[in-house]
């Protein structure tokens, strides 16, 4: 299963993370989520363990504090795909924030 950390403290690393997990049972993986200009911690990663430990790791560590910080831990959510819809310009001005496009007529932008 996959579980979800949030709130972690600055201090936090992979190691510290599943010296905490490996409490509750084997931990497969660990990743905290780094900034990729910064690669500072983004303040939140991801644990994978068997469903019976996931499950006792998230009641027992969900809302515990670490150096004044309350963590979130929860079963992880399907990523989603992309950032958007697709757009279509159909207005000829482009711009918005949809994705990539379909321009069906010419234009002058």
């Amino acid at each position: 299963m996959n579980i979800y950390v949030g709130n972690l403290p600055a201090s936090a690393t992979e190691d510290s993370l599943k010296e905490m997990f490996a409490e509750f049972g084997e931990v497969h993986s660990v990743k905290i989520i780094m900034d990729r200009d910064t690669n500072l911690s983004r303040g939140f990663g991801f644990i994978e363990m068997s469903e019976n430990a996931a499950r006792n790791a998230m009641e027992t560590l969900n809302g515990k504090e670490i150096e004044g910080k309350e963590l979130i831990v929860n079963e992880a959510r399907q990523k989603k795909r992309g950032y958007g819809g697709g757009g279509d310009r159909r207005d000829n001005r482009g711009g918005g924030y949809g994705g990539g496009g379909n321009r069906r007529s010419g234009g002058n932008y």
